[in-house]
């Protein structure tokens, strides 16, 4: 687990406290919220965010001009103006609406150059700046361009701003993929001139006073409905001669029906004289379509980059979901069988690993400032059941620790000081002092129970084996914070721990609770200082060297805590930096031979996929449920984010019941799932980036508060007050 490096450094000479964000912490919040702009932009342009699918009611006509009501479908509002406008006899326009669409509109497009027709095509925003490249082929061939909004709303339930805003992104839009602006509009929902009422009217009144046109039709193909070839191209022919604008769709659904009719349609009728021209060329108007330049096409340009790489990455982040997806069930799915195969088999009547271990261990505590917890620690190894002998390594104390251990006065209990050096190298000069074979290892803020080194030693009676990781638990669970690291601590460190076992590639020996064979330990040269996580880095370079490293469910170890945010951001940083750190190091293993290979082709890929990858891409499940919950589909969101939930409590229940724990810890979950995992995605995300950028960590010391004991009983500092405040009293 966690890794004692050299004491930070003094403050500034000159006092200040004044303190810059740093890089590490920058650089998640700036991912995190590009991320999330990411989504939302693409959530806007697929019309998940700021739609509005309303459809106005047909209304009251009385306040409607009859010459509109009873004129053409081209309606010009501008200036002031109350005209309307037809196409000239044996003209059609055709135009469609809702596009581009990737599939269909290319097909009509095809289908058009075929017969050498013109068309009008009202674009939506959204559409348009996701396939840019086919609004760019529509100019190209000749087609004219409309706006027809960004979102598709009823205007007519919108705001003056907002039909501002919709218009604005349209161009916007269009200038990007084009380089042009349109003066014509069609509104969505439109039909006949006729329809048009009290609700409509004043939409189409305000959108003249902006310049635009206003196209709707005569000919509706009713090509939506799918009523058969034959049927569209009934509806789209017109009687007597007549000149139309006709109403299709390039969009919107499946159009193999509106290309077909399309492909006879246009044939047929130009045999009988008809000409197929876009609006202004029907008209003979100028152009409906106006170069953009400037500022204005290095914006559009610029909208349609933003969108284009908002769907890029979030295609990105839905295989990283589909990727995460896989790899929490996966280790659920191994959890659950292998570490319930692990159970039954050290649980066995017959099972043992050889010859009982009763000779003496020599037990290594390094300590740094360790004042609050030290007695607690001693005391609960003179209760062992097992012979010990007791090494504490003063690490440069300067709150007393040695002179604590030593005012005990306690029989094979030995201190040795050194100046502070980190806790590898006081954990070799322990080594060093060492009179035993076997050596446990155990934090200076840890109590062990009476059994624990006895449970943790009787491995070793198989030779193959090299080091034991015991059963560390957390001792201040009756705050929140503390219940969600035990939660953590049963299913994820211990539960992991069989499956490891099983696959023989345990990852770490936790510092709070381990023992080496000694002669393995003096083989791979010792604890390294290499990384910030040495418990890890032990554990590696034993597999590599051949030794197995088991699970002793019985030797548990009790450890205090962090009981601050900030004091837990500062452990899982190191925690998970140091893994970092020690997979790299041990990188040549996947290509080695022998034991150092299987664990580098098996362990090695376990745990970067489990412990590096896979808490990485997490987050990507919580952004998904906020923007589904806000943005929809708000009940599957919600029922796929409780099926993730029932699973990891089903897991979280199995790993209580086989470390033989109280169950009533595992309400908080959801809100640790909510909360506490948050801080540790964005933990392991500020290690990449450390590590990418090439940071160097330095390890802070945790504040304790030496409340911790085993089961049933005291910490010898509550002990010490009580006795106090006694004496006082008398």
């Amino acid at each position: 687990m966690a890794s004692r490096t050299r004491r930070q450094g003094a403050a500034p000479p000159d006092g200040s406290s004044r303190r810059r964000l740093p890089m590490r912490l920058l650089l998640p919040m700036l991912l995190l919220v590009a991320l999330v702009a990411m989504l939302m932009l693409r959530g806007y342009v697929h019309s998940e965010i700021l739609a509005d699918h309303r459809v106005q009611p047909e209304a009251s006509t009385d306040k409607v001009p009859p010459k509109i009501l009873d004129g053409g479908p081209v309606i010009d509002t501008r200036s002031g103006r109350t005209t309307s406008l037809n196409v000239p006899d044996h003209r059609l326009v055709l135009t469609f609406d809702d596009g581009p669409d990737p599939t269909w509109t290319p097909k009509v497009l095809d289908v058009l150059k075929k017969h050498n027709a013109h068309a009008v095509f009202f674009v939506t925003g959204t559409m348009t700046s996701r396939y840019p490249g086919l609004v760019r082929r529509m100019i190209a061939e000749g087609h004219e361009v409309g706006l027809h909004t960004f979102n598709h709303p009823d205007l007519s339930y919108q705001s003056k701003k907002r039909i501002d805003w919709e218009l604005s992104q349209n161009q916007l839009a269009l200038a990007g993929a084009a380089g042009i602006r349109s003066s014509i509009f069609r509104p969505p929902y439109s039909s006949f001139a006729d329809a048009m009422d009290n609700k409509s009217w004043p939409i189409t009144q305000y959108i003249g006073t902006k310049g635009y046109l206003t196209v709707v039709n005569n000919t509706d193909s009713e090509d939506w409905r799918k009523p058969g070839v034959r049927q569209i191209i009934r509806n789209a022919t017109p009687k007597g001669g007549k000149g139309a604008i006709v109403l299709m769709h390039d969009s919107g659904g499946d159009r193999h029906q509106t290309v077909q009719a399309l492909d006879e349609f246009l044939p047929q009728m130009q045999k009988k004289g008809y000409e197929f021209d876009n609006l202004t060329e029907a008209l003979d108007a100028p152009s409906a379509s106006t170069p953009v330049t400037g500022v204005e096409l290095w914006k559009g340009k610029a909208w349609i980059f933003l969108v284009g790489a908002s769907d890029g990455i979030t295609g990105v982040m839905v295989v990283g979901l589909a990727v995460i997806g896989a790899l929490v069930i996966g280790r659920f799915v191994l959890m659950l069988l292998l570490s319930g195969a692990h159970a039954r088999r050290v649980r066995r009547k017959d099972f043992g690993w050889g010859a009982p271990i009763t000779e003496p261990v020599t037990v290594l505590v390094p300590a740094y400032n360790e004042a609050k917890c030290i007695e607690n620690t001693v005391r609960s190894l003179m209760a062992s059941e097992h012979p010990v002998e007791v090494i504490v390594i003063d690490d440069g104390s300067s709150d007393g620790t040695a002179r604590i251990v030593e005012a005990l006065g306690l029989p094979n209990v030995r201190v040795v000081r050194q100046l502070n050096a980190g806790k590898p190298a006081a954990l070799n000069r322990g080594l060093a002092n060492a009179s035993h074979d076997i050596i446990v290892m155990m934090d200076g803020d840890t109590v062990f129970e009476p059994a624990t080194v006895r449970e943790l030693v009787q491995p070793f009676g198989d030779p193959r084996v090299g080091a034991v990781a015991g059963n560390a638990k957390v001792g201040n669970r009756d705050t929140l914070i503390g219940a969600w690291q035990h939660i953590e601590y049963v299913m994820g460190f211990n539960l992991d721990r069989r499956m490891y076992d099983l696959l023989r590639c345990m990852p770490t020996i936790p510092g709070a609770v381990g023992a080496f064979r000694r002669s393995a330990l003096e083989r791979v040269g010792g604890m390294s200082d290499d990384t910030l996580a040495e418990d890890t880095d032990i554990t590696m370079a034993m597999h590599r060297d051949g030794w197995r490293v088991v699970y002793a469910e019985k030797a548990r170890a009790w450890t205090e805590a962090p009981e601050s945010v900030q004091q837990l951001w500062s452990q899982r940083y190191r925690w998970s930096y140091g893994t970092m750190q020690a997979i790299w190091k041990h990188r040549r293993a996947i290509v080695e031979r022998g034991p150092s290979g299987r664990f580098g082709r098996v362990g090695l890929p376990l745990v970067s996929l489990f412990m590096v990858l896979a808490p990485l891409l997490a987050p990507l499940i919580d952004i998904f449920l906020f923007y589904g919950v806000v943005f929809g589909p708000t009940e599957k969101t919600i029922l796929a984010w409780l099926g993730v939930l029932a699973l990891q409590a089903v897991c979280a229940a199995y790993a209580f019941t086989l470390d033989r724990e109280r169950l009533t810890p595992l309400i908080s979950m959801p809100l640790q799932q909510i909360l506490y995992r948050q801080l540790m995605y964005v933990v392991l995300l500020q290690s990449w980036i450390t590590a990418l950028t090439g940071g160097r960590l330095r390890w802070q010391k945790l504040r304790r508060s030496g409340q911790v004991a085993t089961p049933g009983g005291v910490p010898t500092q509550r002990r010490r007050v009580a006795h106090e405040e006694r004496e006082s009293i008398r």
